[in-house]
């Protein structure tokens, strides 16, 4: 067999192995207005991706690679539109809403309300409300049981889910600068203030503050 064939033969096997990468992200993303058979195929092609674009001499697990690449694929599906269908406004309303009480909690220490929201961002209550409906995952209202009752399909968190939402924030973080992960890790997975973070990173609480923003804000854009 020819290097060329041997390849393509690699590929189609390491492709066939993984496929449940791609049912595990497929069942985290079911049930928001797109069709599981959708979504798979969309994995499909990311994990084809991935498996093309492997490096491994870096060191690093497959699937701690592949899952945000085939989520990437999955999510590309929601941004180009889904089967919701949402004006151009509407989506910039919730992009700004969502964003702004992200910057919010940061900054308060916790879930701003929608009276906090809407000063800040100069909108009505109502404004903040709608933003935040655009933002939330539809629920099907006409699935039907396989005896023909319909009912509302509630998501609910699965074992698949935590796994795949693990996976990709350990290959986000294993992607930042040093200073910037370690950030990260003293604040969220050690419990640090920004002051005591400031004092083991030789920066000042003002400049923690606005690093962590831009970090939360640029992982969370990867994440979604």
């Amino acid at each position: 067999m020819t290097p060329v064939a041997e390849a393509g033969r690699d590929r189609e096997a390491m492709t066939r192995e993984n496929l449940g990468l791609v049912h595990a992200c497929a069942h985290r993303l079911q049930g928001r207005g797109i069709e599981y058979e959708d979504l798979f195929s969309a994995g499909c092609l990311g994990l084809v991706k991935a498996v093309d674009a492997f490096d491994f001499s870096r060191g690093v697990k497959f699937s701690t690679y592949a899952v945000p690449v085939i989520l990437g694929e999955m999510r590309r599906l929601f941004r180009d539109g889904g089967t919701v269908k949402v004006s151009r406004s509407l989506k910039e309303l919730s992009l700004k809403v969502t964003r702004g009480r992200e910057r919010l909690a940061v900054s308060l220490g916790r879930d701003p309300t929608l009276e906090e929201v809407a000063a800040a961002l100069g909108l009505t209550r109502e404004e903040v409300v709608e933003g935040l409906d655009v933002a939330a995952p539809p629920l099907s209202l006409t699935a039907a049981t396989e005896d023909g009752e319909s009912q509302i399909d509630l998501p609910v968190p699965s074992p698949e889910e935590r796994l795949s939402d693990r996976l990709a924030l350990r290959q986000i973080l294993r992607e930042l600068p040093d200073r910037d992960r370690r950030l990260i890790v003293l604040r969220y997975y050690l419990g640090k203030t920004q002051t005591q973070t400031a004092a083991v990173l030789g920066m000042t609480q003002v400049q923690v503050s606005r690093r962590e923003k831009k970090l939360l804000a640029a992982m969370r854009e990867q994440l979604l």
